[in-house]
């Protein structure tokens, strides 16, 4: 009897980020991608999300490699948390791999990881199962690939992200004449990018971001910020190309960027002439005419450069009297508003502010309806997944192939933890595991029953409220009244009377409950739960409430 083909989504369909699936036939595994999603507003104390492997921890012994599309943060940024319990050999495109080994370095987990650059085109063997390759594809980071993965029942296709550019700011067009030889030789299974797939029409080439950073860096009288992803070297190739045309020196602002632009630099993918990008203390010594400044914070993140200008708290970099910042990303969704009270800041600020909606400072690095069904048509697959994005996008792809009258054996619309079986003459969807969330604290992981999360929540949401309660060591008695205090409950004006009544009441549930033969958790218990209750009624408010006993 013939072995299935499972194709399971651990992060990315349902959802934009924390992309990753995996394909299992017989005893071996491979993973397409590893990576993050970040946190939306309200999450606190959530530094990042990745995806749930518990279905792989099962099966570690199966687990053969994890094949890297492209170095974005949502396709390698889980690595440093999920490699050391894995512990399986990692191939990526070499801009990816060089992101991918610094990543590893910082987070002390490189020792024992082996990380493969890949070239396209070549074939590598991994397990008894697949034969996989990478061909080129375009997206907003150099060295972006799609891979096809040869198994026993046929090649699977997947494109991680990408768009059809023909004029990319590397010179370095999509494979498409690699893409239609495996359609020709036939080709089990397509996973194509959605991201964009209710957007008609093509994808704008990067070559008109490139013209308008030319036009907005050679008109503008002072300094120019950029803010963009840390990730997007072709971005910053062309304000460096721009710079260098009007005579201005670049300097980096953040981290991330810092980061992504040496490793870019020293991999070959960032070209800058000797000179042209210096550090930031050197320009404070020229003209700000002649200055350039790449920062971080195009989404709005809260401890991001930009925002920290924006409100003034950045340590070294102020607005000044004629700067002008461009806003070279489009607004994740989730951070519109994040980025929105970034503008209006900088805009207070006497910045003169160029975003998207008014200049063509940037363009996605997605692939629109037109260039989907391109893709369609060439691969013409058996069966088709839509993959990257929520579930619209994904319905909205699955519709192109379904009026292409394409994929005959079946279009299967997936969400992570659904498992899709294939075989020669059918696929079928009839198991799910588990994929949700994995929420990161510092170095810490938890999921979404995490007590400590749902205490976050409250605290941010009611705040908290201390009650102490003094009891007799030798006769268990309650001495005194409970004494109540607060913090981010309600303002001293609105509380009035309310921490006297609240004592009083908890003072009376205790005498009624006789607390005297109770050890010091069942008191806090009575304690918390008839603070809670009271505090239900009186204020219509329900805060953390953490009960303290004295024994005295």
């Amino acid at each position: 009897m013939t072995s299935k083909l499972r194709v399971i989504p651990l992060g990315g369909l349902g959802e934009i980020g924390k992309n990753m699936m995996a394909l299992e036939y017989d005893n071996d595994i491979v993973i397409v991608d590893c990576g993050v999603q970040f946190p939306e507003e309200g999450m606190f104390g959530v530094d990042l999300i990745i995806p749930d492997i518990s279905y792989l921890m099962e099966r570690l012994e199966k687990v053969r490699a994890i094949l890297i599309t492209h170095g974005h943060e949502d396709h390698i940024g889980a690595l440093p948390f999920i490699l050391p319990k894995l512990n399986c050999p990692v191939y990526a495109p070499r801009l990816a791999h060089g992101l991918i080994t610094a990543k590893l370095k910082e987070r002390r987990v490189a020792r024992d990881s082996v990380v493969t650059p890949i070239d396209p085109g070549v074939i590598h063997q991994i397990g008894e199962s697949f034969e996989v390759s990478w061909f080129r594809v375009c997206h907003s980071i150099p060295d972006a690939m799609g891979i096809a993965i040869g198994t026993p029942l046929g090649t699977v296709i997947h494109t991680g992200d990408f768009k059809i550019d023909h004029t990319p700011v590397d010179g370095r067009i999509f494979d498409l004449p690699t893409l239609a030889h495996y359609g020709d030789d036939g080709v089990l299974l397509l996973c194509s990018d959605s991201t964009y797939a209710e957007v008609p029409g093509y994808t704008t080439s990067e070559k008109v971001v490139g013209e308008a950073l030319d036009r907005a860096i050679g008109e503008a009288d002072g300094r120019v910020l950029v803010a963009t992803f840390a990730s997007l070297v072709s971005r910053v190739q062309q304000v460096v190309d721009a710079a260098v045309k009007h005579g201005r020196k670049v300097s980096l602002v953040g981290r991330s960027m810092v980061d992504t632009v040496a490793v870019a630099t020293e991999l070959g993918y960032l070209v800058a002439p000797p000179g042209v990008l210096v550090p930031l203390a050197e320009t404070r010594k020229l003209p700000p005419e002649q200055v350039v400044l790449m920062t971080t914070g195009s989404q709005g993140e809260p401890t991001s450069a930009l925002v920290r200008i924006a409100k003034g708290e950045h340590r070294d970099v102020s607005i000044m009297a004629g700067d002008t910042v461009v806003i070279s990303a489009t607004p994740i969704p989730g951070n519109e508003l994040a980025v929105s009270h970034t503008i209006n800041n900088l805009l207070r600020q006497k910045a003169k502010v160029l975003y998207d909606r008014i200049a063509t400072v940037h363009v996605h690095g997605h692939a629109s309806q037109e260039e989907l069904k391109l893709v369609l048509r060439l691969v013409r697959p058996k069966y088709f997944v839509p993959v990257h994005g929520e579930f619209r996008h994904l319905t909205a792809h699955a519709q192109l192939a379904w009026d292409l009258e394409l994929a005959k054996g079946g279009i299967f619309v997936m969400e992570d933890g659904d498992v899709l079986e294939l075989d020669e003459h059918v696929g079928e969807m009839k198991e799910r595991i588990s994929a949700g969330p994995i929420y990161v604290d510092g170095l810490t992981t938890r999921d979404t029953q995490s007590p400590v999360l749902g205490q976050r929540r409250t605290l941010s949401k009611d705040g908290v409220v201390v009650v102490v309660v003094n009891k007799d060591k030798k006769s268990g008695n309650i001495l005194g009244e409970p004494v109540a205090v607060a913090s981010g409950f309600l303002d001293d004006s609105e509380t009035g009377t309310l921490f006297d009544e609240l004592s009083v009441a908890v003072a009376q549930a205790l005498t009624k409950a006789d607390t005297r033969s109770d050890g010091i958790e069942d008191l806090k218990a009575k304690v918390r739960e008839s603070a809670r209750s009271f505090l239900a009624g009186a204020a219509r408010r329900s805060p953390m409430i953490i009960p303290v006993v004295l024994e005295i």
